[in-house]
């Protein structure tokens, strides 16, 4: 069968460009502020959603095509430092791209599909579904605290002395030698540090 650019290939390509532009610029880079990598997701689905039509017209299957492009993804950025966030906006980029290529659901259900997993997504990076807390790793000397009995008490410590609203403290390491334990904190993203001295040199000025 010889590629055709029909109007279904229009309204595809239409339909893939408007989910994938939802999903990254509303969802992912409204949470994450990561420009290079949104731009680059963009320009990943189209890439996908061009080449993979033109595989379509040579009689591949999906199950194919979508398992060449994922190891092709994986492949191609193996040497890079990337998140299990973005390697999921990844491989919903590179889903909704093969859906819209190569999918048999009409043009209607094919945007339903697309826009219900972009909001979703939304839903997932709001607070709405699941609380959302940033981490920091700091330094900690008041060893004594890392108890689990004083659990409370290392948790209103921190928050008195970052300023910040704590939820959840993570033992990293101890180093019984220089008295002092690697902390990550889990913190309500609304709260702001006083000073941003603070959690570098905590150990420094209260040693």
């Amino acid at each position: 069968m010889d590629f055709t650019l029909d109007t279904d290939f229009f309204i595809r390509l239409m339909i893939n460009t408007l989910s994938i532009v939802i999903l990254i610029r509303f969802c992912y880079y409204k949470f994450s502020q990561h420009r290079a990598n949104a731009s680059s997701f963009m320009l990943f689905g189209m890439g996908v959603f061009l080449v993979t039509s033109l595989l379509h017209s040579a009689e591949v299957s999906m199950g194919f095509a979508f398992g060449l492009f994922a190891v092709f993804s994986m492949l191609r950025y193996r040497t890079e430092s990337i998140s299990i966030k973005e390697m999921t906006y990844l491989f919903l980029v590179i889903a909704i791209a093969l859906l819209s290529a190569v999918g048999t659901m009409k043009s209607i259900e094919l945007l339903c599909i697309s826009l219900a997993i972009c909001f979703i997504t939304y839903l997932l990076e709001t607070s709405i579904v699941l609380p959302s807390l940033d981490e920091l790793e700091i330094e900690y000397e008041k060893i004594d605290l890392i108890n689990i009995h004083y659990r409370a008490e290392l948790i209103n410590d921190l928050k008195n002395r970052t300023g910040l609203d704590v939820q959840q403290v993570e033992v990293l390491s101890i180093d019984f030698l220089r008295d002092s334990t690697c902390l990550k904190i889990h913190f309500r993203p609304n709260t702001q540090i006083q000073n941003t001295n603070t959690t570098s040199n905590m150990a420094e000025n209260h040693g």
